[in-house]
């Protein structure tokens, strides 16, 4: 085996050890500390992921000494290597965007347990990314929910506590489905570990007494997932969450926490349930008819928004439904679009709230469209990043949404049951986001009535971070086939 297989429980390991001692530093320290564990995590990730695309193989990593059902595996492909890869790009980069928020919102005496939750969120991110099994994935998922929501309330005025009680009582609704759904399949196997799960499934399953408990497991869990994912209708605590909490707070959740859950949740169709016996249920249809009503009800929703965060927000619940849309059509091709339009969204949704973020800096801390008009002039790299992220969103060619779009049409005619309801709903979404993104483009570029316009500074760390942003998603717009070929080549370990 080769050394690099120790790099996933490296990272864990690294991240959790970097939560106890973020908490015994200051604010600046903890800072520097978090950043460093994160750029480690990083190169690793990346160093992995290079070594699997150049030598495609699946390795199965057995930690400690306790083969299955006792002990413990991580297990991954070129795939999770990227989406590892891209959730410490993503979550390094947000860092350093927000830093100035960070350290302007959060007292100063608890910064660094602000840290700490970050480092407990990256650490339940590789996680869910990197597990094969699902008791550990639940336990970790409870972590990112806690991690998730101390974050969000870091801010700490009245807007963060109730946004954060709504996120958590919706969270732990989804938390409390999900356990349920791994106890029932324990009570059914006998085992935890994924693919052990998966074969003691299908022969129960060649009998064809066991289609409806399964399929209540299937349900429990989707459903369970869907809620901590903020997909239709299950996304009404998005918005206020986003609202109310600092910028970093709002990037990470948008582009990262989201994703871990539904990365958790293909891993389920995949590798527990089986994708074939998934697509046979009635569940994906549901999925189906959800994630086409998020892409143009959340539209819709942020087209009526006057906040810009909250817009962002509901742009978010729109692109969970584009991802969802991907799974529940049951293909390879429809589950390779998911996937890169998880990491298309995870590049893109945190640079624009970063950019929000330096909007409302900029403009004395105001969020609402009528006091950010000229705010792209105040802060000009922040209008730069949000230009490029909401041609990115609207899907036009060579930026990295237009990928996304792409694939997922060329996905549909995969399912010709399904094709032309997922190309009508493209097609009014991309209109609908069109509206909205133009619509803020056109405040944060007036001067009509404005009378201060001038430039404000900008810390070093989120010039930095906006314009690694930028590169990144233009690079991606303009090399996905790339990602695509990783993420099909990856399949075929999943």
């Amino acid at each position: 085996m080769p050394f690099v297989a120790n790099f996933p429980l490296f990272c864990i390991v690294l991240t959790l050890a970097g939560s106890v001692a973020t908490s015994m530093l200051n604010g600046k320290n903890a800072f520097r500390l978090n950043t460093a564990i994160i750029s480690l995590c990083l190169v690793m990730n990346l160093s992995l992921l290079v070594y699997l695309v150049a030598n495609p193989q699946e390795i199965t990593y057995m930690m400690g000494h306790f083969p299955a059902p006792w002990g413990n595996e991580t297990r991954f492909g070129p795939l999770e290597a990227l989406v590892a890869t891209v959730f410490c790009f993503v979550m390094l980069l947000s860092l350093l965007s927000g830093k100035t928020d960070i350290f302007e919102d959060v007292k100063s005496d608890r910064v660094n347990i602000f840290y700490v939750m970050i480092n407990l969120l990256m650490s339940s991110l590789l996680a869910l990314v990197y597990t094969n099994d699902l008791f550990t994935a639940y336990v970790f998922v409870e972590i990112n929910t806690l991690s998730a929501c101390s974050v969000v309330m870091a801010k700490e005025n009245g807007k963060t506590i109730s946004a954060t009680i709504r996120y958590l009582i919706m969270s732990l609704l989804g938390s409390g489905l999900f356990l349920m759904s791994i106890i029932l399949l324990y009570d059914l196997t006998g085992h935890l570990l994924m693919v052990n799960i998966h074969e003691s499934l299908v022969q129960l399953m060649s009998s064809g007494n066991y289609m409806f408990p399964v399929t209540i497991i299937v349900g429990l869990l989707s459903v369970g997932m869907a809620m901590k994912s903020a997909l239709f209708p299950f996304h009404t605590w998005l918005s206020h969450a986003h609202g109310s909490a600092t910028t970093a707070s709002s990037s990470i959740l948008s582009g990262l926490v989201l994703k871990g859950y539904i990365i958790l949740l293909i891993k389920v169709y995949y590798r527990v349930i089986g994708i074939e016996i998934a697509s046979q249920m009635k569940v994906l249809n549901i999925l189906f008819v959800f994630g086409v009503l998020g892409m143009i009800i959340g539209s819709i929703d942020a087209i009526g928004e006057s906040h810009i965060k909250r817009m962002i927000a509901y742009s978010s619940v729109a692109q969970m439904g584009y991802i969802y849309v991907g799974i529940s059509l049951g293909t390879t091709a429809g589950f390779v679009a998911a996937v890169f339009h998880i990491i298309v969204h995870a590049l893109t949704k945190p640079m624009l709230f970063s950019a929000a973020g330096g909007f409302a800096s900029a403009s004395g801390h105001k969020y609402h469209f009528d006091q950010l008009k000229g705010a792209a002039y105040r802060n000009p790299i922040a209008g730069v990043a949000f230009v490029i992220g909401s041609l990115s969103m609207i899907g036009i060619p060579f930026f990295a949404g237009f990928g996304a779009k792409y694939y997922l049409s060329t996905a549909a005619m995969t399912n010709p049951g399904k094709m032309w309801f997922v190309l009508l709903a493209l097609a009014i979404s991309t209109v609908l986001n069109a509206v909205y993104y133009i619509k803020a483009l056109t405040v944060i570029y007036s001067r009509q009535g404005v009378e201060d316009t001038a430039r404000r500074k900008v810390s070093r760390s989120y010039t930095i971070g906006m314009s690694i942003f930028i590169v990144a998603n233009i690079a991606l717009g303009l090399f996905y086939q790339r990602i695509f070929d990783i993420l099909s080549l990856g399949i075929k370990f999943f």
